[in-house]
């Protein structure tokens, strides 16, 4: 019964695969170690297994990375933020209305080094969820984030944002708050920080939920994640009057890692292990940190005025065309 769930919450994509896997488990439960015939038929099946495994995952469609990023076990931003500190305090409160759970943040220590850490975290099970509201933050959490970016400045501590939402909350009691004025400010005030700012997708990207902690020095993308202003879902839903075209919408949309980075919408790729994030956090957190150290490094030798004038040529220069 319980393999029966996992198989159930496998996505459609990594099915065949995990069929190989199971007949391999099989096997080596059967296999009797002094049996040379057996033994090179599971090695022959595990070399199946990685070309299949690479096959499969090298070759994604738009609407498989975005099922990717929403798969249930992929890290938040709170396992990276642990993952990546040896010391994590966080912070709490917009010191207007509340403390959004949605969005979190704090001073975290890597390597030595403070760094002021934001994003916005999902939940596990549904009590979670109901508490981050899905990764959906209110104004108070943009306005919270402000907050701790400012004091970061204040201090002179490099900040990271760690990007994963379905996009800002759309609610009532959020548009009476001022959500848009919260971003808006947000994507302002962002432009004129004066230490560095590193910003990484680690999910969903959406719209200006995403945009109103995305304004950064360097962009970064993890491999199976998109970043786009409407999701597939909802930009099929007002094209076609449904949601069956989704996957159509995503090829459009041109919202993966690749396409963004062509496009010169984000600033680099941080390559996933094979299968996504989920199946190798530890690595996962390895890279994010190596690119943020990385990143820090080549950032902290600009003087501020310099840091600000690319932060803003970058953006101004998105979605402009130079006619011959």
């Amino acid at each position: 019964m319980y393999a029966t769930r996992l198989y159930a919450m496998l996505l459609d994509f990594e099915k065949p695969i995990a069929e190989l896997e199971a007949k391999l488990k099989d096997m080596k439960q059967l296999a009797d170690e002094d049996d040379k015939t057996v033994s090179n038929a599971i090695k022959a099946l595990e070399n199946k297994i990685q070309e299949l495994k690479k096959e499969t995952f090298e070759n994604l469609t738009g609407w498989q990375r975005v099922q990717l990023s929403r798969h249930p076990d992929r890290p938040y931003t709170l396992d990276y933020i642990y993952a990546l500190t040896s010391e994590f305090i966080e912070l709490h409160g917009d010191r207007g209305v509340s403390d959004d759970k949605a969005m979190v943040g704090g001073l975290g220590t890597i390597n030595g080094k403070t760094f002021m850490l934001i994003g916005q975290q999902k939940g596990r099970n549904t009590k979670q969820r109901q508490l981050r509201n899905f990764g959906m933050a209110n104004p108070e959490g943009y306005r919270k984030a402000l907050r701790l970016m400012r004091l970061a400045e204040k201090f002179n501590k490099p900040i990271v944002t760690f990007i994963d939402t379905p996009g800002a909350f759309p609610g009532l009691e959020a548009e009476e708050r001022g959500q848009g004025e919260a971003i808006a400010r947000n994507l302002k005030e962002m432009f004129s920080l004066r230490v560095p700012v590193i910003c990484i997708i680690i999910g969903e990207g959406a719209s200006g939920g995403a945009l109103g902690i995305g304004i950064g020095d360097r962009v970064y993308m993890l491999e199976n994640t998109w970043y786009s202003v409407i999701s597939p879902e909802s930009c099929s839903s007002i094209l076609w009057r449904s949601w069956d075209y989704k996957e159509q919408a995503a090829e459009v949309l041109k919202l993966t890692a690749k396409d963004m980075h062509k496009l010169k919408m984000v600033d680099g790729i941080i390559k996933e292990p094979l299968g996504g994030a989920h199946t190798d956090a530890h690595w996962m957190a390895e890279e994010v940190k190596k690119t943020i150290l990385q990143a820090t490094q080549e950032l902290e030798k600009l003087s501020p005025e310099e840091r600000i004038r690319q932060r803003i040529d970058k953006f101004c220069a998105m979605g402009v065309v130079k006619m011959k």
